[in-house]
This record gives C-alpha cells, structure tokens and sequence, in this order.
C-alpha cells in the first residue's frame, strides 16, 4: 500500500517547490537529495509507485526538518483579519438565497468532479468529441469515442455518480464534507469557536482517508500530537494549496452582509492546515459568501472578497484575474491565466483563485455562464465548480437555478461526515438560517 500525501519522499519533491515558491534557498537541501539518489519529481497523484529504501526515506525526513529551519518569509499576511465593532449585525439573509448557495455549490462540485485531474485542453476535446462544446450541462460518456475516452479517462471515484446518466442525489465530496463541517463547528460552538475546536471537530466526524493534501497532513500532526496553528506547518508542504479554500463559504453564508465577521471565522479554520496565501484563499472565499447572499450584483461580492485580503501574491492574482475576466473572450482568460499560473500545481490555491476570480467576473452574476466556465477552465475543476457555483446560487436564489441542473441531485447530498448522510438542502438551509444572527 502506497498512501498518498504523507510518505516523506513525497513529500520532500513539493516542499522543495514550496520552499522556492516562498523565496526560500533549498540548494544544499536538494543537492544533498539528489546526490543519495532521490527524485525531484514530485508525485502529481500524492505517492510515487515504489517506496524508497529505509535509508532514503530517513534522509527525506531529515531535510524535510532542515527545510522547516530555513529562514520563512513574511508572516504578516497570516494575522487574523479586522473586524468592525459590531460583530453580529448585518442585513438577514433570504432562506432562498441560503438555499441557492448550497445548491449552487453542490451543482457545481458535481459538474466538475468526472473531469478533476483532466486538463484543460482533455475537457474541451471530450465535449467537442460528444457535441456538447462548449459546456453547458452535466457531462456525459455517452457517444464518447473509445479513443478519447481513453485518452483522458474520467476521475474514477466520481463516473459511476457525476454523469448526466447516473447522477441520483447529490455524490459524497470533500468540497461538501468540509461545508457540513463548518456549520456542525457552528451548531456546536458559536462564533466563537477557536482553531483546537475544528481540529477536534475532524479528528471526531472527519474520516481520515476523505482528506488530502495539507488537510491529511494537518490531520497526521493532531494524531503525533502538534495543536494548531503547528498541525499547518510540519512537513506540509502543501500549506499554500486550495484546501481551505473550499471550506469556508458557511461561515459566510451565516454572516450575511459582514465579509469582515466571515473572514474571521474562516481564518481560524484555516491556520489548522494552511499559512500565507492557503489562509488568504479561505478569508476571501467567506467574505465573497457573506456577500452573496444579500449583494445585487458579483462585483459587490469580489469587492468584499478584495477587501479582507492583505497585500500579497494572492491579492494580486485575484485582482488581475478579475480584471481578465470582465474584459475577454473565455478562452483568451485561461490562456493568459495558464501562462502567469501554469507551474503551480493543478491544486494550488493561487492559480484556481485567479481561475474563480475571472469567471466570477466573466459570469456577470448568469450562474450557468460562471459555473461552466470555471469548470472548463481545467485545474481543481470540482473544487472550482462549486466555489463559484456557491457565490453565484445565493445571487441568483434557489429558484434561479434550471431544473436541468438540480433536479438530479434529488434534493439531498451524501456525505462521510457523521449524521449528514442524505440530508436534505432544505434541512441545510434551515440549519445555516439559525446558525445566523
């Protein structure tokens, strides 16, 4: 067995890309790899084929350490945000909109988990092979060329329930998991629920093997032991991925008109697994909720997003994103998105925030115009999906929404999350409306 995302010689490969990415000098640590015999190819799939000898696996382990030494960048952007003095007030948000942004985010998490893992340029050749370019509906295998399918083979867990044909009730994902999991912190909590109390809330109702990335090593750190915010930083080379990204749209949905108060809230979520840009993906997804709900339009929502975020290398790509995205043709954005993001991993969370930030802009608050671009744009494409499926469903409200799209999800999700399984997005909506001032 090869579990993924924890091995230390899988790890060492993206730590060396994440160290460079912050500025940090990894030469002798990757000189010293390199000459023992280790590979600098980092796992795409979180585990390489054949496990390393006892001998390089305990030299990884030891330049992972040398690694979390090296000097670190600026902590600045990782301070939790400011809020205004009146941390509850705010417009109440309408249930239809609260519904919307569940089922937005749902329709768009099942659009685009067949496709997780596929290019770009793999999509648009499966929808062109099956006349359904561009994007405008749930995809299908149907008509699909034997040659093409096998060329860009669906996301295995997710074809036997993510296709037009098999979609019934909406498929367990982690994209859902972790929005479950918010509002459980909430019910349990209140608003003042501290960083200990979501890691205590995964190591009580989140399975382990439903984690990836930073989220399974911030969950092997509580296991040896480490609190938050050290559970983001051990031999985690994957703080700065999209992981809590997708996590926070609750806790603005449970703060309506108060981007401020949801950042907030996010950002204590966030440090248990990720630092820097990893955080500022989950501030600024949650203040972008808490403005959806009650906003009129998706430029009111990307300023709120804009406005709880620190200067930075995030900031900037999601504004120069936007900015794209509100002036071009689709596939023109993606190919300039590609060329200023195209070496970062397919989940890091600067590259897909740009991605959200551009269809966002380029949807112009049409729910199937953003919800389809942002999956056909490629990367995290269920993880994208359902980011701006959320911000655009509680726009546009429940009743916005095409039947094509929710009626497959049968008015219910499945989830691994304890108690959630079949729960229903009218129970969801009633819970997140008392979970509101």
């Amino acid at each position: 067995m090869r579990l993924t995302w924890v091995q230390p010689e899988d790890l060492l490969p993206h730590e060396l890309a994440a160290s460079r990415d912050e500025g940090r000098d990894v030469s002798a640590v990757e000189a010293r790899w390199v000459a023992a015999g280790g590979s600098l190819d980092a796992p795409v799939g979180g585990a390489s084929p054949v496990p390393a000898s006892p001998e390089l696996r305990a030299l990884a382990m030891e330049l992972l350490d040398e690694c979390g030494r090296l000097p670190a960048p600026s902590s600045d952007a990782e301070g939790p945000p400011v809020i205004g003095s009146n941390i509850v007030g705010g417009p109440s948000a309408n249930p239809d909109r609260v519904r919307g942004a569940w089922l937005g985010r749902a329709v768009g998490c099942v659009l685009g988990k067949p496709v997780e893992k596929i290019p770009r340029r793999g999509i648009r050749e499966i929808l062109e092979a099956t006349g359904r370019w561009p994007l405008s509906g749930y995809f299908t295998a149907s008509g699909l060329p034997e040659d093409v399918a096998a060329r860009w083979p669906w996301n295995r867990r997710s074809a036997v329930n993510s296709l037009a044909e098999n979609i019934d009730g909406t498929p367990e994902d982690d994209d859902l998991n972790f929005a479950l999991l918010a509002l459980r912190v909430l019910e349990t909590h209140g608003r003042d629920f501290t960083s200990g109390d979501v890691a205590q809330a995964w190591l009580d109702w989140l399975p382990g093997r439903r984690v990836f990335t930073a989220e399974r090593v911030a969950y092997r750190n509580l296991l040896l032991g480490l609190t938050p915010p050290d559970t983001a930083r051990r031999h985690n080379p994957f703080r700065e991925w999209i992981g809590a990204q997708i996590r926070t749209d609750v806790y603005g949905w449970a703060s309506p008109g108060r981007p401020d108060v949801a950042a907030a809230l996010a950002y204590r979520d966030a440090v248990v697994s990720h630092v820097r840009d990893g955080v500022s993906g989950a501030r600024w997804v949650a203040a972008m909720a808490a403005t959806a709900v009650v906003a009129s339009s998706v430029d009111e929502v990307l300023d709120a997003g804009e406005s709880v975020l620190p200067p930075g290398s995030f900031a900037s790509a999601v504004r120069e994103a936007r900015s794209l995205g509100a002036d071009g043709e689709w596939e023109s954005v993606v190919d300039a998105l590609e060329k200023r993001h195209g070496h970062l991993h397919w989940v890091h969370v600067r590259n897909n925030a740009a991605l959200v930030a551009a269809a966002l802009a380029f949807s112009g608050g049409d729910f199937d115009r953003g919800v389809c671009a942002a999956v056909s744009g490629g990367w995290d494409t269920d993880s994208n999906g359902a980011t701006v499926g959320g911000v655009l469903g509680a726009l546009t409200g429940a009743a916005g929404i095409r039947l094509e799209w929710t009626g497959p999800l049968r008015g219910r999700l499945s989830s691994s999350i304890g108690g959630f399984d079949g729960v229903t997005f009218d129970e969801l909506t009633r819970r997140t409306m008392e979970v509101s001032p």
